[in-house]
């Protein structure tokens, strides 16, 4: 059992968008972690001031994990076998690459990484184990 949890962008997306997880969230064992990668994605989508102030509040609020250089290259190196692998083109490898590096991080510190995208990081953790909880 991890001692903390990570949410992926999936979730704070829904969360954000229509508090649908307002009562799984308080069910969360152990410290609520932020990926830098996460608050990066969440910003690249973020339109109105609201959304700035969530993005601000996330930042602020909790304590925010960033990847490694070792899961950087890390990152590199599976995504590489999942090209030779299963022949991803491209484009799947750019969509994956925030993903992978979210579980590795989450790997890294020992964190359940909780998401609604059952199949990208099920896939990865076709390559790497790390705890992943899927709402």
């Amino acid at each position: 059992m991890s001692s903390s949890a990570i949410f992926d962008t999936s979730i704070l997306i829904d969360q954000i968008r229509s508090d649908k997880f307002r009562s799984r969230i308080p069910s969360v064992v152990g410290p609520i972690r932020i990926s830098s990668v996460v608050l990066s994605e969440l910003a690249r989508g973020a339109v109105t001031k609201a959304d700035a102030e969530i993005l601000r509040n996330l930042a602020k609020n909790q304590k925010i994990l960033t990847p490694t250089e070792k899961n950087w290259i890390e990152s590199g190196e599976l995504l590489g076998k999942m090209r030779k692998d299963l022949g991803f083109e491209p484009n799947k490898l750019r969509d994956l690459h925030f993903d992978v590096l979210i579980a590795l991080t989450a790997m890294s510190c020992g964190a359940c990484l909780i998401t609604s995208n059952r199949a990208d990081f099920e896939l990865i953790r076709g390559y790497r184990e790390f705890e992943l909880e899927v709402w």
